[in-house]
């Protein structure tokens, strides 16, 4: 096991540090094991409240947000061995990459020897090399040199008393006596210390030296473990002197400098992406490379350069043809108003540019974290082609599709006085919605019967709810009604919209006596002109009652009218 894990550390190109992407730092654990799921602590910054892990080449885990430096996400058993870059996506579509964060091995192919039970991968500390490498890049012999050393704690138990034993050989120990004291690495943990050694004169004539270096180590309940590293160093040809003849050495060619293309960072027109919706994409490409990228071609959901390009970055000199991007995928995302193949032109090395590609979200699409290959194709100096492909990660969501409306005339509004507003919430989405609180508010009026709680609603079903309003002044007046719901990534979110009502002055006075009527304006006092009247037009037959809204005098019983009744036959 140990020797696997070694070799998989050697393999990766764990002999240097893996340097930080912008926005994330560092992947804790960093080297796991595919046999079980692992929880990832993902450390940066200007983490967003719902801010997304994506394993690129994999796919988006189950993230929870702890601060603006702190994520956690759920890596299920399984996932395929390799090395995986780590990719942070917020909300409003900013991103960070890191890569070469997260090393996932699988399990040996070794036996368990008979009669024995089968090992349980990580279940005890287990220390790798995680990096070494020496002052010099190849050693001479009777050279003093500094050494250093990484040790990783791969396993799931916790390592102490570690000490590191350099035993004499092709490398010799100095100023220490060949002891180092490491002391405790949790699981998931790095050390990192340094050894002086001088190379022994009988590496002459060697190609490469070797070290090994013994570690012994304990478990929490006292078990000791032992292990050997034998590690390797390139030794320095002897330089030869005088007039004797030598080889013709063979020319090494030069290190080829290639341009190379990046999307350093991606941004949305709109505040959120749905099902139907149509959005501007800008891509920030820069030209990382050492050499002028010619005739660089940006084709949204990947393609290639046809007659010999090399998608893997590879350059094919002589190469031409035209360009290949109807292979791609567009799944959920598909090119609008123009193709998805752009022609840029030029970029030289360092140089930046900002490129736009108009999309549309597929209706079919559901809410999730979706993937979108983006490929450069280019020419360099010497006509080499190339072709660059990166993975961006878009958000969609499915928010509530709701009417917010009264479901009946308000009639009229007097300030002062309690009024009803029938407001109904209507579901206008093809599927069943799940709505929080409805809330009514808003300033200029006094409310009540005005907090209700939703809960589902099916397609085209209404919820109504009466509540009541008490204006404080005439004119204008703004109702706020605002919904609750979590959106598809777990997210408090809100739905709002203002109505405007009309206010009246002053109204009606209602009843003190709870008759349910109106108390009628005052008039003036009936004269005795009047009354008199009133009693003549009562001999005649004619109506002698009290006008309407007349005042009775105090102690005076009104006089009914008289009735007319059809004529006896």
């Amino acid at each position: 096991m140990l020797r696997l894990m070694l070799a998989v550390c050697f393999a990766l190109g764990a002999r240097s540090p893996v340097s930080a992407a912008s926005g994330v730092t560092s992947v804790e654990p960093s080297l796991v094991s595919n046999q079980a799921a692992t929880t990832l602590l993902v450390r940066g910054t200007d983490f967003q409240n719902g801010a997304v892990v994506v394993l690129e080449g994999y796919g988006a885990l189950i993230t929870s947000f702890v601060s603006v430096a702190v994520l956690t996400a759920g890596l299920p058993a399984g996932v395929p061995a390799g090395v995986y870059a780590v990719t942070v996506v917020n909300p409003d579509a900013t991103s960070a990459t890191l890569a070469n964060a997260l090393t996932i091995v699988g399990p040996t192919n070794t036996p368990a020897p008979t009669g024995t039970p089968g090992p349980t991968a990580f279940v005890r500390p287990l220390l790798v090399v995680l990096a070494y490498g020496a002052s010099s890049v190849a050693i001479s012999p009777n050279e003093d040199l500094d050494f250093e050393m990484t040790f990783l704690n791969a396993g799931q138990g916790t390592a102490t008393n570690i000490s590191a034993i350099f035993v004499p050989g092709n490398l010799i120990p100095r100023a220490t006596g060949g002891v180092r004291a490491v002391g405790t690495l949790n699981p998931g943990e790095s050390s990192r210390f340094f050894q002086p050694l001088t190379a022994s004169g009988d590496i002459a004539g060697q190609n490469i030296a070797t070290l090994d270096v013994k570690v012994s180590y304990t478990d929490a309940s006292g078990t000791v473990y032992n292990d050997t590293f034998t590690l390797t160093f390139s030794v320095a040809k002897p330089v030869a002197s005088g007039p004797a003849a030598t080889r013709t050495p063979t020319p090494t060619a030069a290190p080829s400098l290639r341009p190379q293309l990046v999307v350093n960072n991606y941004t949305i027109d709109v505040p959120q992406l749905q099902p139907g919706l149509k959005f501007n994409l800008s891509l920030a490409v820069r030209n990382v490379g050492a050499a002028k990228a010619k005739g660089v071609t940006l084709i949204v959901g990947g393609g290639t350069t046809s007659g010999g390009a090399n998608p893997g970055g590879t350059a094919q000199p002589g190469a031409s043809g035209g360009v290949s991007g109807a292979g791609g995928e567009f799944t959920n995302f598909a090119p609008v108003e123009s193709s998805n193949v752009q022609f840029i032109g030029d970029l030289e090395a360092g140089a930046s540019l900002n490129v736009a590609q108009k999309l549309i979200v597929n209706a079919t699409t559901k809410a999730g974290a979706y993937t979108l290959k983006i490929s450069f194709t280019y020419l360099d100096d010497k006509g080499g082609s190339y072709t660059d492909d990166q993975v961006i990660t878009l958000l969609v969501y499915q928010p509530p599709l709701v009417q917010i409306s009264f479901y009946q005339p308000t009639g009229p509004l007097f300030a002062g006085q309690p009024n009803t507003l029938p407001l109904q919430v209507v579901n206008l989405s093809r599927s069943t919605a799940v709505l929080g609180n409805l809330t009514v508010s808003g300033l200029g009026a006094q409310y009540s019967n005005n907090v209700a709680l939703v809960g589902p609603m099916d397609p085209g079903f209404p919820f109504t709810l009466d509540t009541i309003a008490i204006p404080d002044h005439p004119g204008s007046l703004d109702v706020i009604i605002t919904v609750d719901y979590t959106d598809d990534f777990n997210q408090p979110q809100t739905i709002t919209q203002t109505l405007t009502v009309e206010v009246l002055e002053g109204g009606p006075v209602i009843d003190p006596g709870g008759g349910g009527g109106f108390e009628p304006p005052p008039q003036e006092p009936e004269t005795l002109a009047q009354k008199v009247w009133r009693f003549i037009r009562g001999l005649l037959g004619l109506d002698s009652g009290l006008p309407q809204n007349a005042p009775v005098s105090p102690g005076e019983v009104p006089v009914p009218a008289p009735q007319s009744f059809p004529p006896k036959g």
